[in-house]
């Protein structure tokens, strides 16, 4: 078995698994996890399924082609995808595009033989990790080192993706008032304390309003 990750707190950034099962005490069971499987065979997700279930995880949906996923990832919004990979490599790759791109969920692929071109090319896909058609123990140990990447992962997006808000707020009220970029930050954190708010809430607001305060160009008639 081998595993690879990609290297990578946001109030819209979905990680649904990791954090259920890391937000609790070590003392805890792990959750159940809900599971897409993806594969042109149809005999492979039967395969992939049955290790699932008896890791105690819910198999939520079962896809061969790609036009279903978004569809299937809307509606049961699984907290792990993986993708089998056992024929043409093209439909296999397409699989991991399209659930990357429509799941807030990390990628799995479950692979046959050591392709390291193609392992490489999943990965810059978005694949999180690789198995070699694993079996029970290696599918648990790959399923508990991606969520607990993917919450990493997460953690980091949101925390840039704040930074930036909180920063465009700031040059926004700067623009406006004319002020300093500390006075600036002193302005959101009163209405954040004044208003019970996050500073990042308060900054979010600014920045959605903003486009509707803006000076509109004289048109002459």
């Amino acid at each position: 078995m081998a595993s690879r990750a990609n290297d990578g707190e946001d109030n819209e950034t979905s990680a649904p698994a990791a954090e259920r099962r890391y937000s609790g005490s070590m003392d805890e069971d792990p959750p159940r996890l809900g599971v897409l499987i993806a594969d042109e065979d149809q005999r492979r997700i039967a395969e992939i399924a049955n290790v699932i279930s008896g890791l105690g995880h819910t198999v939520v949906a079962r896809l061969l082609d790609v036009s279903e996923i978004a569809e299937a990832t809307h509606r049961e919004a699984p907290d792990v995808a993986i993708v089998g990979m056992d024929g043409e490599q093209t439909h296999a790759l397409d699989l991991i595009s399209a659930i990357v791109k429509q799941a807030a969920c990390p990628v799995i692929a479950d692979i046959d033989g050591d392709d390291d071109s193609f392992i490489e090319k999943a990965a810059r896909r978005g694949i999180f990790a690789y198995v070699k058609h694993g079996e029970q123990p290696e599918m648990e140990h790959t399923i508990d080192i991606v969520l607990n990447r993917y919450a990493e992962f997460s953690r980091l997006h949101g925390a840039l993706r704040t930074g930036a808000i909180i920063e465009q707020a700031k040059g926004i009220l700067m623009e406006r008032h004319g002020i300093g970029a500390d006075a600036a930050f002193a302005e959101l954190r009163g209405r954040a304390r004044n208003t019970n708010q996050s500073v990042f809430g308060v900054a979010q607001a600014v920045t959605l309003s903003y486009p509707l305060f803006k000076q509109r160009p004289f048109e002459p008639d």
